[in-house]
């Protein structure tokens, strides 16, 4: 079994790891606290170690279960495996049935946007409030060029993989308050994604990217986005960095197009990033979205 380090941020991130199996597959994630479930699902080139100061804080009165997908954070990298939208809802959708977590609040940033509305829209009876940052569940034509590049033939391995460009620049586009990305903080995001082997996942994310309907994700993706109605009428909160250059305020109009009901906090001076930018007024308020939509028995 393999040890991760954790040297250089272990203030930051202090969670004991537990392992859930997926066909000898292990999938990691971090299980705080307890009472009403709360989902964290993140998206690339980020991890786990995204949600910890939700983690540190909500933990006190909430079960905080923050996942790893597969290939990433201290999950196995296998590389040989199908990087695929719906491999990612299935492994998403098994583990949700094996530790058999019911009334979650789904709290879900980037890629972890589409994953984990497409695991809620394969157990809606398992989800009862939803959270989302700067992601997208639903189809878009917009591609910035700056990960567009990263999904050409050669650029993409020499950036990504060999160079970790993509994670290390997200450090800096991905952010407004650089301040904030101090050693501890660079280390811990960069930390499970130190050699060509394990940054596999980073560059299948982007190429995963469905933009046409020739693409093998595409057909997911139309799944998800046409399963959304389910929610219609769910308490729905949009986190929201609005000087997010890759999930811009467009998202937003349109999930509020879908989800009349939803609340949104736009965070004026808060990137793509917004965990890392705008966190002490996100958790205030996230907390007082779940008492004002209380679970009932």
């Amino acid at each position: 079994m393999r040890i991760h380090s954790r040297a250089g941020f272990e203030a930051e991130y202090p969670f004991p790891s537990k392992f859930f199996d997926l066909d000898g597959l292990r999938y990691h994630y971090i299980d705080e606290g307890q009472g009403e479930t709360l989902l964290c699902v993140h998206g690339n080139p980020t991890w786990s170690f995204a949600w910890r100061n939700f983690i540190k804080d909500l933990s006190r009165d909430y079960r905080v279960v923050a996942v790893d997908q597969i290939g990433c954070g201290f999950s196995d990298k296998p590389q040989a495996y199908e990087y695929r939208l719906a491999r990612h809802i299935g492994n998403l959708s098994r583990f949700i049935g094996g530790l058999d977590l019911e009334k979650i609040t789904l709290l879900a940033h980037d890629w972890g946007g589409a994953i984990g509305m497409g695991a809620a829209a394969n157990l809606p009876e398992r989800f009862s409030r939803f959270v989302l940052f700067n992601t997208a569940a639903f189809r878009s034509r917009h591609l910035p060029w700056r990960i567009a590049v990263c999904r050409w033939p050669l650029l993409g391995p020499l950036g990504v993989r060999a160079l970790n460009l993509f994670a290390r620049v997200a450090l800096r586009m991905a952010v407004c308050k650089h301040e904030r990305m101090t050693p501890a903080v660079r280390t811990g995001f960069l930390a499970p994604y130190g050699s060509w082997h394990d940054r596999i996942a980073i560059l299948r994310f982007v190429r995963d990217i469905p933009m046409s309907p020739e693409h093998p994700s595409y057909p997911a993706l139309v799944s998800i986005e046409e399963r959304l109605t389910l929610f219609v009428g769910r308490p729905m909160l949009f986190v929201w960095g609005m000087r997010d250059w890759c999930f811009t305020p467009a998202f937003l109009d349109e999930f509020m197009r879908r989800f009349p009901q939803g609340e949104a906090l736009r965070l004026a001076e808060a990137g793509h990033y917004v965990f890392e930018d705008a966190y002490e007024e996100i958790v205030p308020r996230l907390r007082g979205f779940l008492e004002a939509h209380q679970l009932r028995e």
